[in-house]
């Protein structure tokens, strides 16, 4: 039987085709609309079969296509912020008949990767970064004495980044060749503005205007003692026309030629646009206006819901569950914030542009006195909570694992250094799927438990992360719970909270031949193993840990009276749990011991399922059963008769 994708693809004109970016410049304008609409439907078909991010790459797909039409890519280099809109921009660049495979185990990613294809410059994943790394990359080619173009796609949400601030600024201080593409789908910018602006900046981009003002420019440099002054009460009156008419004050401030803002799914208008941008010198930003979720009616009505979303009934937008599943760990984390702060007046939520990824959604509605998202910006995130803090507020910074990752300096410095209390909420804890090896949090553990004065907790499932955020609260220190990105274990919910005595251990299971300590998503799957172990006559002890910091002092004791151990955690094993677990075994003088831990061998973990990933990095019930025989010298009758 035919594959379905395969079927999919017999169906379209244009897009059979389209094999590389040469293939678009063979086609004429009217000729890529119809492309447009082909790639749509083609995105559309995959994501509601392999999820992905559908909104923000529908809203990019004229954009992508003229950027190609206009550029010579890979000669050019154009770099996509985050890079999950970037799927035009894959089909278009050779991948087309691999598209089907996206973000599936050995197929393509859904972020560009350098690795994949010479069409992706820069890895990328994190927001705010495109305008560094262009920069970056536009000022060695200038070394080098290459002419080629350099273009940096960002969206309005990553330009809340400090880091995209800092890029634009060095930017226009180095004069450097490097066009940057704002793709703004958020801003409300009235039709008259925007209808008058977009004429203003084609005309005065346009190489006819470009050559007459230069010319004129150095007409009034040639006059002797007056030309200058003249020259420069010109240049003040275009600044100031520009900046009245159009929303680009900010970027002539920083050095920028402003152009726009362009109408983004006009491809006319886009292709003759960037032609008149390739041949300007110096810093230019071109403000395009694009409509997430372009062409899809339930992606252009609800575009946040869309913007990340797993497999999906194209027909309703709705994405496809099983029946009868507990709710995941961020529903569980929502809706206790929820409770809580309808009896602690101090409780204060923070996001980094994340409310429904994080489970704020309703929080915020509850109490909005008491939430703020302050966009894609982690770094100001954690010290705004630290000032909250030091007005006895108690701040819960809920941010992605892999995102905290950026607020390092500010987690020591601002909030451990004077011991405040700000609660770390890390959402997608460990591995997280198919988004891969920027997104997996699988270094917190590590890079937290360094710090002083710092607290960390990984719930074994959806209730005990309840009574760890209600334990938190009553901590005068920092503290983080890490949670995993996934559905919960599916445990009855207590109706009221307890308090977890800081840094004890859960003794789920007692035993003598082998003790097993882990910490939070593979606590479960350590139950399972032993009761395994046990239909083979091993008696096995198994032990929630609960806390990685500090570490219970017991432990030592029970791994010495046994004298097989195994750790299980779903972090890099450089410097994660089982380390802490290794080095208090040493402080303890512990060394008769046969220990074994599993976790996350020394690599980024690349995309793909979650279950098939665990298996891959042997974290799973299987390899946790295999490790677990092997230091309870299991031998395996039928192979000793073979």
């Amino acid at each position: 039987m035919e594959p379905e994708h395969k079927k999919t693809r017999s169906t379209r004109g244009f897009l059979d085709h389209i094999n590389s970016p040469a293939d678009l410049k063979a086609l004429k304008v009217a000729d890529l609309e119809i492309l447009a609409g082909e790639i749509r439907k083609l995105i559309i078909e995959t994501v509601s079969r392999n999820g992905g991010h559908l909104a923000p790459n529908l809203g990019v797909v004229e954009l992508s296509i003229a950027l190609h039409y206009v550029f010579d890519a890979p000669r050019d280099k154009i770099i996509w912020d985050v890079g999950h809109q970037a799927y035009a921009h894959k089909i278009i660049t050779g991948r087309r008949d691999k598209f089907h495979t996206l973000r599936k185990y050995k197929g393509i990613g859904g972020f560009p990767r350098t690795d994949e294809s010479p069409y992706d410059p820069f890895n990328t994943g994190h927001s705010g970064t495109s305008i560094s790394a262009g920069l970056g990359i536009t000022t060695a080619r200038s070394i080098k004495g290459d002419k080629n173009k350099v273009i940096a796609v960002i969206g309005d949400g990553s330009m809340t980044a400090g880091m995209a601030f800092e890029a634009l600024n060095q930017t226009g201080h180095t004069d450097r060749d490097l066009i940057v593409v704002l793709n703004d789908n958020e801003m409300s910018i009235a039709k008259s503005v925007g209808a008058l602006s977009s004429y203003i900046s084609r005309k005065i981009s346009g190489p006819r205007f470009v050559n007459l003002k230069k010319r004129l420019e150095n007409f009034f440099l040639s006059i002797p003692g007056v030309g200058e002054n003249i020259f420069s009460i010109l240049k003040r009156s275009e600044d100031s026309l520009v900046g009245l008419l159009t929303p680009g004050m900010l970027f002539e401030a920083l050095e920028f030629r402003y152009i726009g803002p362009i109408k983004g799914h006009d491809l006319s208008l886009l292709i003759r646009t960037l032609k008149d941008v390739a041949q300007l010198r110096g810093p230019v930003l071109v403000h395009v206006l694009t409509t997430k979720g372009k062409g899809y009616a339930p992606a252009e009505k609800n575009p946040t819901y869309f913007h990340g979303i797993g497999s999906f009934d194209i027909a309703t937008g709705t994405v496809k569950k099983s029946a009868e599943e507990p709710p995941s760990y961020t529903e569980v984390f929502g809706r206790t914030m929820v409770e809580l702060g309808a009896t602690d007046k101090r409780l204060f939520a923070i996001t980094a542009a994340m409310p429904e990824g994080t489970g704020l959604t309703e929080f915020a509605r509850a109490y909005p006195d008491r939430f703020i998202d302050v966009g894609i910006a982690e770094q100001h995130a954690v010290t705004f909570a630290a000032g909250l803090a030091t007005e006895g507020l108690r701040p819960v910074v809920a941010i992605y694992s892999t995102f905290l990752q950026r607020s390092f300096d500010q987690i020591i410095h601002d909030v451990c250094l004077p011991n405040l209390p700000v609660i770390f909420a890390l959402d997608r804890g460990g591995i997280v799927g198919e988004d891969g090896p920027t997104h997996h949090g699988i270094f917190d553990l590590s890079y937290l438990r360094i710090i002083p004065n710092m607290t960390i907790m990984a719930p074994k499932d959806e209730n005990e992360l309840r009574h760890m955020l209600f334990t938190a609260l009553a901590l005068h220190g920092p503290v983080a719970i890490r949670y995993p990105r996934e559905k919960g274990v599916g445990v009855p919910i207590d109706k009221g909270y307890k308090k977890i005595p800081i840094g004890k251990v859960e003794e789920l299971v007692d035993g003598k031949d082998l003790l097993i300590l882990a910490i939070g998503s593979r606590v479960h799957p350590c139950l399972e193993a032993a009761l395994e172990l046990e239909k083979e006559g091993n008696s096995v002890k198994v032990v929630n840990c609960r806390f990685v910091k500090p570490l219970d002092p017991r432990i030592p004791e029970m791994a010495s009276s046994i004298g097989r151990v195994l750790i299980v955690e779903e972090n890099t094993l450089q410097g994660g749990f089982g380390s802490a677990i290794l080095e208090s075994f040493n402080d303890h003088g512990l060394s008769h011991a046969k220990i074994k831990r599993l976790g996350i061998a020394d690599k980024f973990v690349e995309h793909g399922p979650l279950n098939l990933l665990r298996e891959r990095y042997r974290i799973d019930r299987k390899k946790i059963i295999g490790e677990a025989r092997s230091l309870c010298g299991y031998h395996d009758p039928g192979k000793e008769k073979a």
